[in-house]
């Protein structure tokens, strides 16, 4: 496949091989040349010449000796096809020429992120984007490419991820996923450690971008939402209700206590002043008031006006 890490790895085989074809093709063309010049008994090639094809081979296989390995990176060597085991650490390197070859390996943290689909535990359909953090163990790089070979992402990493969800998925209901979505993500992660670990791929991280659901499903969520808020609404009106129901109760019985207290504040204040009036002091009020005119009086059986004490 080209454009692939076994694609760019065979095209890299391919040029390593026609670089040193060349210069044996052109040497083996000045040779026949020469041959056939001494067949029609004409002169032969100088020797000189066959220095240039020479110095091509040498310089072709100096330059295909040398392996630079950047940063983060791992070199997988194989001689004529067949893993060796040796593998070349960053920076310069070297190989045996045109029958040795090197996988770089990126060993740094990668990002894959995925759309996956699965059913939920109570057969709803969830579609997720998943964004897994992963990196190759540069120590087994090796093992990778002889057991799986450069293309592992799309042969181990896209399927497992795909895997992971849909196991994770059928152990928890729709309305489980949103709620407990923190645990849904670990458990994902942990079955993926498990699964990449074996072919030698480390976990670092697994996010749950988003959850989408079908439109039934969001339908019913928002009728549920709607009717919890209308029993919300519903309590804090009863409760208000109630507050204000014991307000008017608490004034009433403040105002049937204070109507108590007038009057028992009355009664007592008669009871005083009848206890503390003699006969006399009203007599008293009434000469005080009295403007020196003797009532008229009609008939037998008037009042006195004042009673005078008699010894």
């Amino acid at each position: 496949m080209p454009g692939s890490p076994r694609g760019r790895l065979r095209e890299g085989q391919v040029l390593e091989t026609i670089s040193a074809l060349l210069p044996l093709a052109v040497l083996v063309g000045l040779w026949i040349t020469n041959v056939s010049l001494k067949s029609a008994g004409k002169a032969a090639l100088s020797s000189a010449l066959y220095g240039v094809p020479i110095a091509g081979f040498v310089l072709t296989a100096l330059a295909h000796t040398a392996v630079i390995v950047d940063a983060g990176h791992v070199g997988v060597v194989t001689r004529f096809g067949a893993v060796t085991g040796r593998n070349l650490e960053q920076g310069l390197s070297y190989k045996l020429p045109f029958a040795e070859s090197v996988w770089i390996a990126d060993v740094r943290t990668q990002k894959e992120q995925v759309d996956a689909f699965a059913a939920s535990k109570d057969l709803q359909e969830v579609r997720s984007t998943l964004a897994l953090n992963y990196h190759l163990d540069a120590r087994n790089a090796p093992k990778v490419f002889q057991e799986i070979g450069p293309q592992y992402k799309t042969r181990i990493v896209d399927p497992a991820i795909q895997e992971a969800f849909k196991f994770t998925t059928a152990q928890y209901t729709a309305e489980e996923l949103i709620t407990q979505r923190e645990d849904v993500k670990n458990r994902a992660r942990e079955f993926l450690r498990e699964r990449l670990g074996t072919f030698h791929v480390v976990v670092r991280e697994l996010n749950i971008i988003s959850f989408e659901f079908s439109k039934a499903f969001n339908d019913a969520i928002e009728a549920k939402q709607v009717a919890a808020q209308r029993v919300q609404q519903s309590l804090r009106e009863q409760e208000r209700a109630k507050v204000d129901a014991d307000t008017r109760v608490i004034a009433a019985e403040g105002d049937a206590q204070a109507v108590l207290r007038r009057a028992k504040a009355a009664a007592e204040a008669q009871t005083l002043q009848r206890s503390t009036l003699s006969q006399m002091y009203i007599e008293f009020l009434a000469v005080d008031k009295w403007d020196g005119k003797m009532p008229t009086v009609t008939g037998s059986g008037g009042t006195p006006f004042i009673q005078v004490p008699t010894r």
